[in-house]
């Protein structure tokens, strides 16, 4: 499976998938759970790098003292919104207001789809970000900077 970025806003960014094929029902609902369940965690402040204190403390977790205060002043870091999961031919997308969850959050979901690809449902790529110039997205058939004036 291939990753590839490309222009990222996190308060308005789409992810789109190819599958190998055109996915079947039961494909679509194993990469749609993933997602709710990767967005479910990222609402929830899940990812969170400014409190990892376990990672932190490395492979020896024996009797770790784990520190409620630095939990607590942490800096609030949530998603806020996922769009519903469209479908055409081989491509998936969705939109995401990715709030101010963290990078990691990306790390365990491009490191959930390989797994995912691997076991159940053969993705040839993600792309994070940008648009698929097969299929736009919705109030993207002009750049920003074009304004109403420049189209009359």
């Amino acid at each position: 499976m291939q990753v590839q970025f490309r222009e990222f806003d996190a308060f308005n960014i789409w992810m789109w998938i190819e599958f190998v094929t055109v996915p079947s029902e039961m494909e679509k609902q194993y990469v749609e759970e993933l997602f709710s369940s990767w967005f479910f965690l990222g609402k929830l402040g899940g990812f969170n790098a400014e409190n990892l204190q376990v990672q932190d403390t490395g492979l020896d977790l024996s009797y770790m003292l784990y520190d409620e205060d630095t939990a607590e002043d942490a800096m609030m870091s949530v998603m806020h919104n996922m769009g519903d999961f469209e479908y055409e031919g081989n491509w998936a997308r969705c939109w995401f207001d990715l709030g101010t969850s963290d990078a990691i959050a990306l790390d365990v979901l491009i490191n959930s789809l390989k797994q995912l690809s691997k076991d159940f449902v053969t993705i040839e790529q993600i792309i994070v970000g940008g648009e698929n110039e097969d299929w736009r997205v919705p109030g993207s058939s002009n750049p920003d900077f074009v304004t109403d004036n420049q189209l009359n």
